[in-house]
């Protein structure tokens, strides 16, 4: 007898899966990430206590993952909207850019101008416009040239990131501050156009914003004819054709709301920490994290907000792993894990649509 292997699709999905499939994604890779921490010579236990310690036991390492996890929400938002429709928009990273840029100039053109509520209005309306125009290529090359727009969205986040850099460090641009001579810095945005902090904390009302933006997205998708329509097209285009579905103008559409989703959290990021727009500050991966956020998160948009602030504590904890008594670990580790994390919550998933199956097959005699 011969055996062999093969995928099997699942026919009904149990509702524990989707708990069980992220919960074996972190548990697998906190044990990888432990055999390389022992191998390297570090205490595992120690490390991950650390790692615990510095996010979520004091008051100010909770709010300092919290600042962490507001833009990796909306990244991740960015990113999942897309996925559920089998769209790959791995451009988050560069929307991001679009909107901090297209914010910040709000916050320096407009924001002296305006009371604080239409200042900080304008910052974040002009940010989600400008993540939706960097997302327009790709949409639109997507929905009616049927372009791979994971290739599109990933060569313009680097069209973002190196014209941001320009506008600051290569250029005397509006957004460039003339007072500093040292190191080029960007021009601070008006105070009317800061989203205010709780108290001394590093968060504040942007995650609020982040929060209400995920259940608006939830409502989007489960309750309206938008979110019917996503999800027809994103299962099965023929089913979406013949119920008279207009899928161009659907996968148009998602993608410019992933864009602008994307471009929020430039502009967040821009009105409540950098008040500027900050090349080193904001090229930190936050767009790329995002998809390990939605991966993890099996794309569900109040699973995102559980899944960033647990990645964001991993991110915000990084720093503290330098400092550990008696040994340095490298603040990479929270990012390796990540990445692993990202790998194996790939693999869950396919265990969760599929099963093995094994076959026997007569042995073939000659």
């Amino acid at each position: 007898m011969n055996l062999r292997i093969r995928l099997e699709r699942r026919m009904h999905q149990r509702w524990w899966y989707s708990l069980l499939a992220p919960t074996s994604a972190i548990v697998a890779a906190l044990c990888v990430g432990a055999v390389f921490l022992a191998v390297k010579g570090f205490d595992p236990v120690a490390v991950y206590r650390a790692l615990f310690e510095a996010s979520f036991t004091s008051l100010y390492g909770i709010t300092d993952s919290l600042s962490v996890a507001t833009p990796l929400i909306m990244t991740g938002l960015a990113a999942g909207i897309a996925f559920r429709m089998n769209l790959f928009n791995i451009g988050a990273e560069g929307q991001l850019y679009a909107g901090a840029i297209a914010g910040s100039w709000a916050g320096i053109a407009l924001g002296k101008n305006l009371p604080p509520v239409l200042a900080v209005t304008a910052v974040l309306v002009l940010s989600v416009l400008g993540g939706m125009l960097f997302a327009l290529p790709v949409a639109a090359f997507k929905a009616y040239l049927g372009t791979n727009e994971i290739i599109t969205s990933l060569m313009l986040t680097f069209v973002g990131l190196y014209l941001m850099r320009f506008l600051i460090y290569g250029s005397t641009s509006f957004w460039r501050d003339p007072a500093v001579t040292n190191f080029p810095q960007g021009k601070k945005i008006a105070n009317a156009a800061w989203l205010p902090l709780f108290g001394s904390y590093r968060t504040g009302w942007g995650l609020v914003l982040v929060v209400l933006v995920a259940f608006a997205v939830w409502a989007l998708v489960k309750y309206t004819k938008v979110g019917y329509d996503m999800s027809v097209v994103g299962s099965s285009p023929a089913a979406a054709r013949y119920a008279g579905i207009p899928s161009k103008r659907v996968v148009l559409g998602a993608l410019l709301l992933s864009g602008g989703l994307g471009g929020l959290a430039g502009g967040v990021e821009v009105a409540s920490r950098a008040h500027a727009l900050d090349p080193n500050g904001l090229a930190l991966g936050l767009g790329f994290s995002g998809i390990v956020v939605a991966a993890l998160a099996r794309y569900h948009p109040l699973g995102i907000i559980v899944v960033a602030v647990f990645l964001g504590g991993l991110r915000n904890a990084g720093a503290a792993l330098q400092s550990m008594p008696g040994q340095r670990v490298p603040a990479e580790v929270s990012l390796m894990l990540q990445g692993a994390i990202l790998l194996f919550a790939i693999g869950a998933e396919i265990f969760v649509r599929y099963r093995l199956h094994l076959v026997r097959r007569p042995a073939v005699t000659k």
